[in-house]
């Protein structure tokens, strides 16, 4: 019997290497699928046969030989299975398909005012079902809905612990799941933001990840992994006091990092990122006062926590497509004139991720876990 159980954990395993190596090559042929791994012929042909059948990988033409027959390259099947994320803010929603490599092949934007009612939850259900039966895909090719949400999460994604900003504590994942045959999980936006950028870039070790949208969030990364902490809200320095007798926060406190460093601190009201910036390049004087002044209170908020925690800080979010080279330069240089420690070397730069990276991340984590498995 316990052989048995041996055999078949080495069949699985030889299935799953295999499998990832592939993966983690454009093509591969037979012969040095089996060199890499050290497997038979027999053993790699019989594991290749059962993946091609599964649909997930394929054969994608012929390497060049200059003698004998020239070998059939195997090849990953990216959208053999597909995850579905969805951004839910106050006045709209991003939907995303994204594929086994964690690319996004499909997405759309809807606008869409939140409201904790039965209407709202069914007609955002009813948007992801027409996005994904547009993929003409299999059902079982899903393998899963990320909603990422302004909020914070149970660790197992059912529920919502802590939703000041939609007012929505308490929301169980089944008001969408009801309405959708897939496993569907729940997902801070900003752990979101932070997961796209650990996929894109595989040399953070530990990093803060500051997410700079409308509201300011934070993701802390330890060893290549997001640190939720004992009650899930780790890396939430946007309710960081920064002043005291500051402006009022959502969370009903005063003078929060929120209240100062977020997008909704810079801008004023019916006032977009894309004109800010605009106007900022230009070189109006106003908006580079306003500028200089969110950059020191960003400064002021990255040296404290940076005397905390000694390692990169990663800006993403909405305002990370429109930051530059100098504007980095520029808040290092205002950190470097508050902290005790100086220095030369750079410690912050800007998200690699898509302006859609919230979204992408809430359907990654279903991938991670796909490829956990498999």
């Amino acid at each position: 019997m316990d052989h048995n159980i041996t055999f078949r954990d080495i069949k699985k395993s030889n299935y799953s290497s295999i499998y990832h190596l592939i993966y983690q090559n454009e093509k591969l042929s037979k012969q040095e699928i089996a060199n890499q791994l050290h497997l038979s012929l027999p053993t790699v042909t019989q594991n290749l046969v059962r993946l091609e059948k599964e649909k997930l990988i394929e054969k994608s033409g012929q390497f060049e030989s200059s003698v004998g027959r020239r070998a059939t390259a195997y090849a990953l099947c990216p959208q053999a299975r597909v995850s579905i994320g969805v951004e839910i803010q106050r006045n709209t929603i991003c939907i995303s398909a994204v594929d086994l490599l964690g690319v996004v092949f499909h997405k759309t934007n809807l606008s869409l005012t939140y409201a904790n009612e039965e209407s709202y939850f069914k007609q955002v259900s009813q948007a992801v079902q027409v996005f994904i039966s547009s993929l003409m895909i299999e059902q079982e090719q899903v393998l899963g809905v990320g909603f990422a949400i302004q909020a914070l999460t149970s660790a197992d994604g059912q529920n919502i612990t802590y939703g000041k900003i939609l007012n929505c504590t308490g929301l169980h994942i089944s008001v969408f799941s009801q309405h959708l045959d897939y496993p569907c999980r729940f997902f801070h936006d900003a752990k979101c933001a932070a997961t796209t950028e650990l996929w894109i870039r595989k040399d953070i070790d530990d990093a803060v990840y500051l997410s700079i949208g409308t509201h300011l969030g934070g993701a802390i990364i330890i060893n290549g992994q997001i640190y939720m902490g004992n009650e899930g809200h780790s890396g939430t320095v946007e309710h960081m006091t920064i002043d005291p007798r500051g402006s009022l926060c959502y969370c009903g406190k005063t003078g929060c990092m929120e209240t100062l460093c977020s997008v909704s601190a810079l801008l004023k009201e019916d006032e977009s990122l894309e004109f800010f910036f605009q106007q900022l390049r230009s070189g109006i004087p106003s908006y580079m006062e306003r500028w200089n002044v969110f950059l020191d209170h960003l400064a002021l908020s990255i040296n404290n926590i940076h005397l905390v925690i000694n390692r990169e800080f990663i800006l993403g979010g909405h305002i990370s497509p429109y930051l530059t080279e100098h504007d980095i330069q520029l808040l290092h240089e205002k950190v470097y004139e508050r902290t005790a420690f100086p220095s030369n070397e750079s410690f912050i730069y800007i998200s690699r991720s898509s302006e859609n990276g919230v979204s992408n991340g809430a359907a990654i984590t279903f991938i991670q876990s796909f490829l956990n498995e498999i």
